[in-house]
């Protein structure tokens, strides 16, 4: 990876006050950042409504209509 000078020369100065190589540093800070994007991507927040309607859903389910009891039946084989 190319990195411009002065950028470089950043990082290096953020590597040695954390006692540690560049090398070390940048992984470990880009793998905080690829943890940080995955939980975003893969976190749902409700609302306290919403989740009163999921929980109200779990609770209650609805019966399954003619559509879903066709899928059901395609993914299992019958």
């Amino acid at each position: 990876m190319e990195i411009p000078p002065l950028e470089k020369a950043r990082l290096l100065r953020a590597a040695a006050l954390e006692h540690t190589t560049l090398k070390d540093f940048m992984l470990r800070n880009a793998l905080n950042a690829a943890n940080s994007v995955i939980e975003r991507a893969e976190h749902i927040a409700l609302s306290e409504r919403d989740t009163e309607k999921v929980l109200d859903l779990l609770d209650n389910p609805r019966e399954p209509n003619a559509n879903m009891v066709a899928v059901l039946k395609g993914r299992r084989g019958n």
